[in-house]
């Protein structure tokens, strides 16, 4: 094996954070496109600006989905079984809406009907909407923990609902994410487009990320003065079975804070998370749309990397069985899964890369208004 065991683990939470990361900076912008939809363009030609922004390219940005899915069925197949159970609805609601954007994509210009073009409209919004507003009220519920257990033959038992997870502090970050999504989407937008759509999208996106740094710091001090935090008690080998019935955790008020401090390092993820949305929103003012681009792609890449270091080394906590939480210790492959794993992903992540920089090399420049009234090759 290229690694022990340990260091393998370490290895696949830090691949999973890039991968997480990875999704939400390049499908990140589809989504905050479909969530600008609404807003931003005002004739049916800046309607198409936006739709010809992502259309080319949103489905190879999917393609982060799956790589992240596919890593956690393989490398964490616990923290599949239990994620996938608890959050089954909540997934199901964003597959669905994951769905429903090629749909809208294509169905709204078969008809030349302004009634079926605004359903459409619609159905696009709310593909952006619903992921984006989903995937924040998970991260919430993994810091507040979900009511799961484990019996003696490691059968997992879920104890609550869709509506349980639809809790203030759960709505409070997927606001966090709809925030960053937008000021996400909006930056790409601005960079990809011309004239008047490009100067509302920065306005959006400045809002945005404005309101992501108020929401974020919200979300922070919530954390650090009223919520628990799980800790492990004990020795932990890093090289022990996959096990998470073998070990205790405790509550402890800030313990999500604990790695922070011990780990100074980490805080450059806090950091760069308002330090990029601040640049952002200073970027997006002054008309600067590409800087703006990779100074909101820091900033999500920030908040995912706190919510990470935060959690370390837990990746699905348990609120009704603390003990029986899943940590990068005791919920992961064999060594040789992983091993396998890891030769097949530096083998094919830097084709995917170089693939998708060569996308976007070709499709570089602006999608204009005039392009699309000339008939230009505009397939949305």
């Amino acid at each position: 094996m290229l690694f022990d065991y340990g260091t393998l683990r370490i290895i696949w939470w830090a691949l999973l954070g890039a991968l997480l990361i990875g999704f939400a900076i390049m499908d990140g912008f589809d989504l905050g496109v479909a969530m600008l939809y609404p807003f931003v363009p005002r004739s049916e030609t800046q309607r198409r600006v936006l739709l010809n922004v992502i259309g080319p390219v949103w489905e190879g940005n999917q393609v982060w989905f799956i790589l992240g899915g596919g890593a956690i069925f393989a490398a964490w197949p616990l923290l599949y079984a239990a994620s996938f159970s608890g959050f089954y609805l909540a997934m199901m609601l964003v597959l669905l809406g994951l769905i429903l954007r090629p749909v809208a994509l294509t169905f709204r210009g078969k008809i030349d009907s302004s009634a079926w073009r605004r359903g459409w409209d619609i159905v696009f919004f709310v593909s952006g909407l619903v992921p984006s507003l989903v995937f924040g009220v998970a991260f919430g519920n993994l810091l507040l923990g979900t009511p799961f257990h484990f019996d003696t033959g490691l059968q997992l038992e879920y104890e609550g609902d869709l509506l349980g997870l639809l809790n203030p502090f759960a709505l409070l970050c997927g606001a966090v994410s709809i925030a960053m999504l937008t000021m996400q989407g909006a930056s790409f937008l601005a960079s990809k487009s011309e004239g008047e759509v490009a100067r509302r999208a920065a306005w959006f996106g400045a809002v945005a990320a404005l309101i992501l740094v108020l929401l974020l710091s919200i979300a922070g001090a919530w954390v650090a003065l009223r919520m628990d935090g799980l800790v492990l008690r004990g020795d932990i080998d890093p090289a022990g079975p996959s096990n998470p019935l073998w070990k205790s955790v405790s509550k402890e008020a800030g313990g999500w804070l604990n790695n922070f401090r011990h780990a100074p390092l980490s805080l450059a993820a806090p950091i760069f998370a308002y330090l990029g949305a601040l640049g952002a929103a200073i970027a997006l003012a002054t008309g600067s749309a590409r800087l703006a681009l990779i100074s909101s792609s820091v900033a999500v890449a920030g908040v995912i990397a706190t919510a990470g270091f935060s959690l370390f080394p837990f990746l699905l906590p348990s609120s009704s069985h603390p003990d029986h939480s899943l940590t990068v210790w005791d919920a992961s492959s064999s060594p040789m899964t992983l091993s396998l794993m890891l030769v097949a992903t530096l083998f094919f992540l830097p084709i995917v890369l170089a693939y998708t920089s060569w996308v976007f090399y070709i499709l570089r420049g602006p999608v204009s208004e005039a392009g699309i009234e000339r008939g230009d090759d505009y397939h949305y």
